[in-house]
């Protein structure tokens, strides 16, 4: 049975560097076996990919890309805390914050992006409890934010 970590580069896909925190927290906590994890944005080198409103300037396809982007970075964090990817057993809850225009509902779809990486990477420990929650805006103008809650 293949590892997280061979998983992971099957799909051709790294870990990025942990996001360094733009105030003041921590990437993710610790606490016995759990693990949350900061609010992740779809940074890539320490660049947000897109702005915008989810329904307007943003499609549901580009924000589901973003929520798995912005997972991948929150992955990075909880391994950092787990020891490395291996280290953590299963993916409890996420929580996807998806920046949109009022009466859009297509929240779901979005955070998709990222509980499909997580499955795909973890397989049935990467199945998890989910909040997709519509925002009037986020940080930075990001589309999407993603926190995870992982047992290590």
């Amino acid at each position: 049975m293949a590892t997280a970590r061979e998983r992971l580069t099957a799909l051709g896909l790294t870990l990025p560097p942990v996001p360094t925190p733009a105030g003041a927290y921590v990437p993710a906590v610790r606490d016995g076996d759990l693990i949350w994890s900061a609010g992740q944005l779809p940074l890539v080198d320490g660049r947000l990919v897109a702005t915008g409103l989810v329904g307007d300037e943003v499609t549901v396809e580009q924000a589901a890309g973003l929520a798995r982007i912005a997972a991948l970075n929150a992955l990075a964090a909880v391994a950092a805390e787990a020891g490395g990817l291996d280290g953590i057993r299963r993916i409890i809850k996420v929580v996807g914050f998806v920046a949109s225009v009022a009466g859009f509902t297509g929240q779901p779809s979005v955070v998709n992006g990222a509980s499909d990486l997580f499955v795909e990477v973890f397989g049935d420990a990467g199945r998890h409890a989910r909040s997709a929650v519509g925002v009037g805006a986020l940080p930075l103008g990001a589309p999407v934010e993603i926190e995870v809650v992982a047992r290590a």
